[in-house]
């Protein structure tokens, strides 16, 4: 069944569905232990990962190229060919044995034969230590090794060295760890350790996040882990956690989060205020907002108000609160490069133009945040993408339309092999 059941995501993912989305509906009213429940997700997003080198092994081994392969038979062979060529706790004869039945039972009998031969012809080569035979050209190179658009290799090498490309490659192709912040609200650092160790979980801390900390190993479902019901804490990425407190909320202040779903950041805020003075969650999804007023009530976070409204016209809609935030984050739509890893499907989403297509709107919530804020207000500005046209050269041309504004501080986090996603933040001052 979890094979079967990764085919079926990574038919949907074909089709335009969100991996994560895709994931939970072939799972819902499923009777999946939780082994198998995480041997599904593995297989189905780390096939979704390795999309193009799985491609190449096909063009490799096969007599017809990968694009122009039956659809149902091309998803069908990058599930075995994963389990062949990435997961080696994977008995070869259960991953070549399992894809051929899958074929006989589900449609694809007369090609049978086909995923036979081509999975064992992937097996000799793998035995024989073959590997997938490289261009020359440094981003084509990069793209087929570390599977990942030719467009996106050839722009971070514009940015970036050889060096820290690859680091950022490897980085976006990593399960990423499971981050924890801790709501100081409700709970320590010291009492969630103390109580997920008694658990049988591992946990480490996080540096430059205080009130971070890491989940390594696999535990089953978290809602089931002691203090996430009580709002102990909550899962957010330790690049994530960097942000609010560049804000520096103050009790009492009136702060905006003008794209606030699914939460995250505007609960770190009112957790940082010690849930005194205003939170604002703006966002334009009514259903969205619902995660925000859910995890707002897990984490007793009071002060927090959610209000469904275009960002980018709030003052038409409130203009009462003209000059009436302290405090404003801005975490921008995006392009999300910065969270490959996290989001398997992404990287096949994203285009150079879908990312330009973002730029004007970034810059329209950009201009539509100034008169919200108060005199000596502080505007923090943060994406979760790693591209210079959405981080640093916005901010360099908003500055320049408005020079009584002062740049206090901007960086750029680079996806880490060792954990974090892709973020940019620019802290500015009225």
């Amino acid at each position: 069944m979890p094979r079967r059941l990764a085919w079926e995501v990574l038919e949907a993912v074909a089709a335009g569905a969100y991996a994560d989305v895709a994931l939970e509906r072939v799972l819902r009213g499923q009777s999946v232990s939780p082994a198998d429940r995480g041997l599904v997700t593995e297989l189905a997003y780390g096939a979704i990962r390795q999309r193009r080198c799985l491609d190449g092994w096909l063009d490799r081994l096969g007599k017809v190229p990968a694009r122009k392969q039956p659809p149902r038979l091309r998803w069908l062979l990058h599930v075995g060919l994963y389990q062949l060529l990435w997961m080696e706790r994977i008995p070869p004869a259960a991953a070549v044995n399992t894809s051929v039945e899958l074929a006989k039972r589900h449609g694809l009998n007369r090609l049978a034969p086909v995923v036979n031969g081509l999975l064992r012809a992937a097996l000799r080569a793998r035995d024989a230590g073959e590997q997938l035979e490289l261009p020359q050209d440094p981003a084509l190179r990069l793209a087929l090794q570390y599977s990942l658009p030719d467009w996106f290799c050839q722009q971070l090498l514009s940015w970036c060295d050889l060096t820290q490309a690859e680091q950022i490659a490897r980085a976006s192709n990593q399960v990423p760890p499971l981050d924890l912040r801790v709501n100081r609200l409700r709970s320590t650092p010291a009492e969630v350790t103390a109580a997920l160790e008694a658990r049988g979980l591992t946990v480490v801390p996080i540096a430059e996040c205080p009130d971070g900390l890491q989940v390594v190993g696999s535990g089953g479902d978290l809602r089931q882990w002691p203090g996430y019901e009580e709002g102990h804490w909550c899962v957010q990425d330790r690049a994530a956690q960097w942000v609010a407190p560049l804000l520096n909320p103050q009790a009492g202040d009136r702060v905006l989060d003008a794209c606030a779903a699914p939460g995250g950041k505007a609960t770190h805020l009112a957790e940082l205020m010690g849930d005194q003075g205003e939170v604002w969650a703006i966002d334009r999804s009514a259903g969205r907002l619902q995660r925000v007023a859910a995890n707002a009530a897990r984490l007793g976070t009071g002060c927090l108000q959610a209000m469904a409204a275009d960002a980018a016209a709030l003052l038409e809609h409130k203009p009462n609160w003209r000059g009436a935030f302290q405090r404003i984050l801005l975490d921008a739509p995006c392009s999300g490069l910065g969270t490959l890893a996290r989001h398997a499907d992404a990287r096949w989403r994203i285009s150079a133009e879908s990312v330009a297509e973002l730029v004007p709107l970034q810059a329209r919530l950009l201009e539509a945040m100034l008169p919200l804020l108060a005199p000596g207000g502080t505007l923090v500005y943060a994406t979760c993408t790693i591209h210079p046209a959405e981080n640093g050269q916005q901010i360099a041309a908003f500055l320049e339309a408005h020079p009584q504004l002062v740049l206090a501080h901007e960086r750029q986090r680079w996806p880490d092999p060792a954990g974090g996603d892709g973020f940019y933040a620019a802290v500015i001052n009225t």
